[in-house]
């Protein structure tokens, strides 16, 4: 499936521009990490611009979260693996490959990520790790990103300095659609 074809597939299930540019995030993450373990970046890629794309129909009922999401994207032809990995990022299914835990882990520190860049005098584009590490360390600094889970990317044979700086990277280079 190309990119457009993507977009277009997304932006038919979600019109929250805060979320599209979530899933351009975690998307920029993952391609990143494909890249650190040389895996197929296009359905790496392709698992992060997914993830949420059945949230503003699940968001009240957050049991079905990646579930109805999944069957949606069955239609198209989404892989079976990256099915998977959105079902386990919304809590629906354990982890078995490293892509599950990319996207499980991805989710949850690009909403830290973003968050860092918001309160960076200079954005994302001069945002540091160590910045974003002293961010991690501050329990009420973006709450709502669960350290547990971003810890996880040990799972993956990343320090969590290592993973933060990967996924950094990968959201600087898409710096100008995140609007940051």
């Amino acid at each position: 499936m190309n990119r457009d074809k993507a977009l277009e597939i997304l932006k038919s299930k979600l019109s929250d521009d805060r979320m599209i540019k979530h899933s351009f995030a975690v998307s920029a993450c993952m391609e990143a990490l494909a890249d650190r373990f040389d895996e197929n970046k296009d359905k790496w890629s392709l698992a992060g611009l997914f993830h949420d794309i059945d949230y503003e129909e699940t968001k009240d009922e957050p049991d079905k979260h990646g579930i109805k999401g999944a069957e949606y994207l069955e239609d198209f032809g989404v892989p079976s693996d990256i099915l998977y990995a959105i079902k386990v990022h919304a809590g629906n299914a354990e982890p078995k490959s490293k892509m599950d835990i990319a996207l499980l882990t991805s989710d949850a520190l690009s909403g830290l990520i973003v968050a860092s860049a918001l309160v960076n005098t200079e954005g994302l584009r001069e945002l540091d790790t160590d910045f974003v590490l002293k961010r991690f360390k501050e329990k009420r600094f973006a709450a709502g990103a669960n350290r547990e889970i971003i810890r996880r990317s040990e799972e993956m044979g990343l320090k969590l300095d290592e993973f933060i700086s990967i996924c950094l990277e990968g959201m600087k280079s898409r710096a100008d659609v995140l609007g940051l």
